[in-house]
């Protein structure tokens, strides 16, 4: 397995520990981790995107979208109603379970599901605090500082 050294990174960086796992688990979960779902992340503005996967087959209450920590999972569970008899099958109606690493801020607006594709769509909200702002400079106006030796 490749590993990848971040420490360097780290003595100018703060807070970016997370990099770290997040780059581990993608690199081993992309051996492992099959196609199925297809699915696509889509840029709609600077600060929306959209998640679009396709379920064809699966019906809303077989669906399970989870957002925990910065990590939205989308799971799909087959109801087995009816025993059918196939002579070919190439519809894959199997279960599965999808996982999106979120960034900070990014949080999950709404959820359909039209014509088989199931559209997640997501915004970058960052609180105000956290917005760049500009700091003035407060000189001394005008007045000078004095230093005065006591006895």
């Amino acid at each position: 397995m490749t590993t990848i050294d971040l420490s360097p990174l780290y003595r100018s960086s703060i807070g970016f520990d997370r990099l770290a796992n997040l780059l581990d688990s993608a690199m081993r979960g992309e051996q492992s981790s099959p196609g199925y779902p297809p699915y696509d992340i889509e840029v709609v503005d600077d600060n929306r995107y959209a998640i679009t996967i396709a379920v064809a087959g699966f019906e809303e209450d077989e669906l399970n979208i989870q957002v925990e920590k910065n990590l939205l999972t989308v799971s799909a569970r087959k109801a087995d109603k009816e025993q059918k008899k196939y002579l070919y099958r190439g519809i894959a109606n199997r279960s599965f379970e999808r996982k999106f690493n979120l960034a900070d801020y990014v949080e999950v607006v709404d959820a359909k599901l039209t014509n088989g594709l199931l559209k997640i769509n997501l915004v970058r909200e960052i609180p105000e605090a956290m917005k760049p702002r500009t700091i003035t400079i407060n000189g001394n106006n005008g007045q000078t500082l004095e230093f005065r030796k006591e006895a």
